[in-house]
């Protein structure tokens, strides 16, 4: 192992062996702890969780912010592996499962206790980014027939294996089914010998299903204001609970995945220092492949007009402010609709309302950029800064007049193109920039030679 030295916060090459760094990093929180963690070789860190103390590896483990947890954890004695991932809560280990292969799994899984076995037999079955995948088992739930002191003192007795205690679900005892949710709050409140029934406000707690999507879930709690949502099967039997910790992680996340998916490449599933050289190329080839295919339509467009731009070599000149101003107006669109639809803000059965709504904004904006590029032409001209030639008002009619439809089209089709996807069950986020951009491009040429044909025709053409 590499040497360490621990010194004001941060870890260095030096001298201290990793029991050292290990106590003092059991001194500081998790949180910290990792970010410093995060920064060493990887054997390093296997070293230092190694020789740390027991319950403060597993609240290190339990932190979804480590990098490389299931290779560290694969890394790992067997005797040691087993026994902080027994410690650990039970959907953090699911995510580490997640991450090692079917022979790391048969490995490690006959060594860990019954309890975490039929946790991950339960909560591995579920499709990633479901309510199911995030759930944990373990929550705090008590039957109707008890009273507060009797479930308080229940709470004495599990909460240190429980993930969190801030809600009790209180359960029929006959049938098992989900009868109210009871805040830790309102319980201490209560009369010790009152009923858990009498506590808190008869109403049926929120619940989710288990095949629940996850950004469904953050919805809720968003809505309900939640720390915990309960996730129930189909006889209203309580499975499980995802707290709100966990939506975060999700939902920070998925939101890496769609900024990448804006930026025209496949999401990253390790920090951007992990991803291999060829993983890279392999991650953003695709997407620049496609989009170079597309491009190429422009260049088609362009031969098609080829004859036109040999008589009127001066539309070359605006040919880039045409297609950046239909690419940005798209882009804006497509923007401002992912948010919307990811919100619930707006339903694909909303289309032609969207779509009513981008029209004229897409005539003001193109009427607005198109006098900006009338203005520029006749400047330039009048000043004697550039000679556009005896028609050069018709020029700066043309380039005004594509602007106009450009940029109208570049917020229609970006503002429908969400909802395309989405309705043939594609990510909405797919319709990133560059996409929208290169469809515009194409699009743009075809507008602007189109209109010069039509005002040049018989002058410069």
């Amino acid at each position: 192992m590499n040497d360490l030295r621990f010194t004001q916060g941060v870890v260095d090459a030096g001298s201290a062996p990793a029991a050292t760094i290990a106590e003092q990093l059991a001194t500081m929180q998790a949180a910290d702890a990792v970010e410093l963690l995060n920064e060493l070789e990887q054997n390093d860190t296997v070293g230092i969780i190694a020789e740390m103390p027991r319950d403060h590896a597993v609240l290190i483990l339990d932190q979804p912010e480590l990098h490389s947890a299931g290779a560290i954890i694969e890394a790992l004695p067997d005797v040691i592996a087993c026994e902080l991932l027994d410690a650990m809560s039970a959907d953090r280990v699911t995510d580490i499962f997640h991450e090692l292969d079917a022979e790391e799994r048969d490995r490690l899984f006959p060594g860990l206790g019954h309890e975490t076995q039929q946790a991950l037999a339960k909560l591995l079955r579920y499709p990633p980014h479901t309510a199911g995948s995030l759930m944990t088992t373990e929550f705090v739930s008590v039957p109707a027939n008890w009273s507060v002191a009797r479930t308080l003192q229940h709470i004495r007795e599990v909460e240190r294996s429980r993930e969190t205690v801030y809600a009790i679900y209180v359960i029929d005892p006959e049938n098992r089914s989900l009868l109210r949710a009871v805040a830790l709050r309102r319980l201490i409140a209560s009369e010790p010998e009152a009923s858990i029934m009498t506590v808190g406000r008869d109403v049926a707690p929120v619940t989710v299903g288990p095949l629940n999507d996850q950004e469904d879930v953050a919805r809720l709690f968003r809505k309900h204001d939640l720390l915990a949502v309960p996730v129930v099967n189909d006889g209203n039997q309580i499975i499980g609970i995802v707290t709100v910790d966990d939506v975060i992680d999700a939902m920070t996340q998925e939101m890496t995945e769609d900024t990448l998916k804006f930026g025209g490449m496949e999401a990253l599933n390790k920090p951007y220092m992990q991803i291999g050289f060829l993983q890279m190329i392999r991650k953003r080839a695709g997407w620049l492949g496609v989009l170079f295919l597309s491009e190429m339509l422009t260049a088609s467009a362009m031969q098609h007009f080829e004859g036109e731009l040999e008589k009127a070599v001066v539309l070359t000149l605006f040919i880039p402010l045409i297609m950046s101003s239909g690419g940005n107006s798209g882009s804006q669109a497509t923007s401002l609709l992912i948010r919307a639809l990811a919100l619930q803000e707006l339903r694909l059965k909303d289309w032609w309302r969207v779509a009513l709504r981008e029209l004229p904004t897409g005539i003001v904006l193109g009427t607005f950029l198109g006098l900006i590029g009338v203005i520029r032409i006749s400047t330039w001209q009048m000043l004697g800064l550039y000679d556009y030639g005896v028609h050069w008002h018709l020029v700066a009619a043309t380039v005004g007049t594509a602007l106009v439809g450009i940029v109208t089209f570049g917020s229609l089709a970006g503002s429908m193109l969400p909802f395309i996807l989405q309705k043939i069950g594609f990510d909405p986020a797919s319709a990133s920039a560059p996409f929208v951009a290169t469809l515009v491009d194409v699009t743009g040429l075809i507008i602007y030679f189109s209109i010069a044909l039509m005002i040049l025709s018989g002058t410069l053409l």
